[in-house]
Parts: C-alpha cells; structure tokens; sequence
C-alpha cells in the first residue's frame, strides 16, 4: 500500500494495489472522493481531492495502527 499526496492539486491517494496504466474505472462517490477498480472488479485505490479540507491542514501526516487482534471482533 502506497499513500501519496500532492500539495498543488492538494489531492491525497491511497494506492492498495497497483494497476497497468490506463486499466483503471474510475467511480465518483462524491464530488471529492473517487474509487479507482481493476479490470477485475477490485478496488485499486482511492482519491481524496480537497484533503485539506477533508482531512485537516496535514494531509500527508500519517499513522500507521496495527491490530493486534481480529477487526471487527470476527473469529
């Protein structure tokens, strides 16, 4: 995973895996955050536009957390 942000475009992106130039489908969920898919269906990363205002004055600050035990209180 890969977390990149470019402060011109003020613009963060979360990259869960990476894709062949030009196999991305985009999909807006709002008007500042886009889904990119594989080819396959699956979820490729994510786009924040505007992530100052979304995500405070630091975007590119980030905190790693790892759990420790099962998300979601699963078996």
């Amino acid at each position: 995973m890969k977390i990149s942000y470019d402060a011109e475009a003020d613009a963060l992106y979360l990259e869960l895996r990476t894709l062949e130039p030009g196999t991305a489908v985009c999909r807006d969920l709002n008007e500042d955050i886009v889904a990119d898919y594989g080819p396959d269906g699956r979820l490729a990363g994510i786009e924040i536009l505007e992530a100052t205002t979304l995500l405070g004055d630091q975007p590119g600050s980030v905190v790693l957390e790892v759990a420790t035990s099962a998300i979601g209180g699963g078996t």
